[in-house]
């Protein structure tokens, strides 16, 4: 019997028990849809998470404080404040990687102002820092470097402040009281949004750090050194500069470790991918589950199916049908069945990425690769947890067959 006759047959058989079949396919259909929409969330959040990343600056090169040991006992984050002032200024005159530098300072704070309250991120920073984060001003201007050094009680605000203690938008000469301390509001930065983590960017004020440090945190400690390489191409050469700068600047002997730690963009996204990929092939492996659950599924309907046609095989061995001829015949209507299940299952896929990324915040990313994959599994596990119902059926006796009612 050529192929084209089986299948005829096999489409014949599968049209005849409508829900039988649609059934045995959902499995398949639950499956191929779910290994899709994982692997495509998880690509989407993927690609968010590096965005946002790279919207944290330009060559961004982070340096923080780090817990030390003494005695081989962690001493604790608020054991090791090293970075300065004077760590700052150091990186500016002897590094020659460095383009943009900022201390940074930050405290939560309640701010007043207009009659209204509102809590927020007060943070202390120099005139660079909007180089450096690659931020805007919207309205307004930012603090210049001699009103940096001369201290000034200038605040310009995030759009999410401003919205809390502005609703009009009226913000120009307006005063605000952060602590003890009246500042006047000189600007307003334009919309960042929402972070990769669910952070609104836009809920901060920022404010001269030398004001920060003198009036508000009372602690001439840095915090974070945020800097910008001249050049991507420079980010490793000055990651190891500041490094042996710092070093040299806190004394520490050659076998001592660093007190201070350096972060990269490149690291981060690195680090983020990392993780972001193990929990997609997590999420895909998880759903795959279901791909098998749907195979199984199959297979017991086709032991069935057997059983039901016990008679029919009896009479086609018969009349002079190969036990090959019975096992294709299986095997070909429990492939279409497997392949029908994940031809549906990809467009609910695409139907599902499409209302996802038109209608909602989620990502979804349609793979090719994922598709593909998927839509061929679904025919792999077709044939394979076919095999067995169709072997079955082969090897019938056809007189016993013939005698089955």
């Amino acid at each position: 019997m050529n192929i084209g006759a089986t299948l005829n047959i096999a489409l014949k058989n599968i049209i005849k028990n409508k829900t039988r079949s649609f059934l045995t396919a959902l499995g398949i259909v639950i499956g191929v849809c779910s290994v899709v929409i994982m692997v495509g969330i998880g690509a989407g959040t993927q690609k968010n998470i590096q965005e946002q990343i790279k919207g944290m600056g330009t060559n961004l090169i982070m340096v923080y404080n780090r817990n030390v040991r003494s005695g081989g006992v962690n001493m604790g984050g608020g054991s090791s404040n090293r970075l300065t002032l004077a760590d700052v200024e150091k990186i500016k005159k002897q590094s020659a990687f460095v383009e943009f530098i900022s201390p940074y300072s930050s405290n939560s704070m309640q701010i007043i102002a207009n009659g209204r309250n509102w809590n927020t991120s007060v943070c202390g920073v120099s005139d660079e820092y909007l180089q450096i984060r690659d931020l805007n001003i919207e309205s307004g201007y930012f603090f210049n470097k001699d009103e940096v050094k001369s201290k000034k009680n200038y605040a310009v605000l995030g759009k999410t402040t401003l919205g809390e203690l502005f609703p009009n938008g009226d913000y120009q000469g307006k005063k605000i009281r952060i602590g003890k301390n009246i500042f006047t509001v000189i600007g307003v930065l334009k919309s960042k949004g929402q972070s990769g983590m669910g952070q609104d960017q836009d809920d901060l004020i920022l404010i001269p750090y030398t004001t920060a440090m003198n009036k508000i945190i009372g602690s001439k400690r840095v915090r974070t050194i945020y800097l910008s390489a001249k050049n991507e191409s420079d980010i490793d050469n000055a990651k190891s500069e500041i490094t042996q700068i710092l070093r040299e600047s806190h004394n520490l002997s050659a076998y001592a470790e660093d007190d201070f730690s350096i972060g990269t963009q490149s690291e981060i996204i690195e680090r983020s991918n990392s993780i972001s990929g193990f929990l997609t092939i997590l999420l895909g492996s998880i759903a795959g589950v279901s791909l098998i659950v749907g195979g199984i599924g199959i297979m017991n309907i086709m032991l069935v199916s057997v059983t039901e046609r016990t008679r029919e095989i009896g009479i086609r061995i018969a009349v002079g049908a190969k036990s090959k001829d019975i096992m294709l015949q299986f095997l070909v209507e429990s492939l279409v069945l497997s392949v029908f299940g994940g031809f549906i299952g990809l467009l609910i896929s695409f139907s599902a990425a499409f209302i996802l990324n038109t209608f909602t915040n989620i990502a979804l990313i349609l793979n090719f690769n994922i598709i593909l994959i998927s839509f061929l599994f679904s025919g792999f596990v077709g044939i394979f947890f076919g095999y067995y119902p169709a072997r079955k059926a082969a090897n019938l006796n056809p007189i016993d067959a013939l005698r089955y009612e």
